[in-house]
């Protein structure tokens, strides 16, 4: 991956958005996709939609497509400040209460980003029966390291919290960031914008979607794909790679990073979109996995499937280890594969394509 892309993705993954405060990373994908695309909105919900007008004309025109990657990421938001000063906290989204204790987090203020670290007893003060179990949320704190009369003067009941870590690369070809779910989505929304405005353009309108509270019930994609209403729209998301241990493949598949991106395949999945994501993948001459998505996917493409009278979903899937945790694990070759596929879809798409099940 080239230096500026890598930039793109690790000031999208580091920029700190949960839930309800995604404008930090919205801003990332606007001051991106502003120079290429022909118009960049954002709606009231917060979501960012950046078009790139088709080339056709009349009957020429293609169908329109919708990309979306949200861009909120779990976290979590202050709850109450002790009278000594510590912070108790309420998670935005799913957040594993096993993986908190001893970690280190941030807390966004108004006066800017406070260093926090997250406490509890040590193993030492705890029973031993205690010692067994996952130390619920409500008996962590966050230590900010200050007087109680200085944390009182700069928080703020429902100031946001992520995780105090950022995107490193490691390994051979692997990247790790706390929220590669799913601004590594919106990354790819920005690089196929970009690729298909490089190749002059496709016959129908493409438009770059940054969506909004995904972790909360798919908020923003509902209305993202109720207003931006496009023939066709595809989800960019993360999904469970299975090729560490303990996975069981009989019951969630097999899908490995370095691979190719997965492209699900299942109810919330319109079938001619799916074959022609295939043949845009063997055209490029990238690999890719398919993954069975027997009921809905629980991702964006849910919600663009049920919009208005219905819509042609898919759901594209970068395999992705560890995740909702701070150390989200990833090949980015399956990211620049995701890129040239979408591109290569949408581009290639014709004017009258009837994605209605024969």
């Amino acid at each position: 991956m080239r230096p500026s892309d890598l930039k793109l993705l690790k000031d999208l993954t580091e920029a700190p958005s949960p839930s309800g405060f995604e404008q930090p990373a919205a801003r990332v994908f606007r001051d991106y996709l502003t120079p290429l695309a022909d118009s960049v909105e954002t709606n009231v919900m917060g979501s960012v939609h950046a078009v790139l007008k088709g080339t056709g004309k009349g009957k020429g025109a293609g169908p329109s497509v919708m990309l979306a990657g949200h861009i909120d990421e779990v976290g979590m938001m202050i709850n109450y400040v002790t009278p000594e000063g510590y912070v108790a906290f309420k998670p935005i989204g799913g957040v594993d209460a096993a993986i908190l204790p001893g970690m280190r987090v941030d807390v966004h203020t108004k006066q800017g980003v406070l260093r926090g670290v997250m406490g509890r007893l040590p193993i030492h003060l705890i029973d031993e029966d205690q010692r067994k179990t996952v130390t619920k949320i409500e008996k962590l704190f966050i230590d900010l390291g200050l007087p109680a009369e200085r944390v009182k003067a700069l928080v703020r009941i429902g100031d946001p919290i992520t995780y105090g870590v950022g995107f490193e690369t490691f390994g051979d070809g692997m990247a790790v960031a706390r929220a590669f779910d799913d601004k590594m989505g919106a990354y790819i929304c920005a690089k196929v914008l970009e690729e298909v405005k490089k190749a002059g353009g496709a016959k129908g309108d493409l438009i770059a979607a940054a969506t909004v509270q995904e972790e909360l019930g798919l908020r923003g994609g509902h209305t993202s794909a109720y207003g931006v209403d496009p023939v066709v729209g595809i989800a960019l998301e993360v999904g469970h790679a299975t090729d560490y241990p303990d996975v069981d493949k009989r019951n969630h598949g097999e899908a490995c990073c370095g691979k190719g991106p997965i492209i699900a395949r299942g109810a919330n999945i319109n079938q001619v979109v799916f074959d022609l994501l295939c043949a845009a993948a063997d055209k490029a001459k990238v690999g890719y996995q398919v993954g069975a998505e027997p009921r809905g996917t629980g991702t964006d493409a849910n919600a663009i499937q049920l919009s208005r009278g219905g819509k042609a979903a898919a759901l594209v899937s970068i395999p992705l280890r560890y995740m909702h945790t701070p150390t989200e694990v990833l090949a980015l070759s399956d990211i620049e594969d995701a890129v040239k596929i979408l591109a290569r879809f949408v581009l290639d798409l014709k004017p009258g394509t009837d994605f209605t099940p024969a």
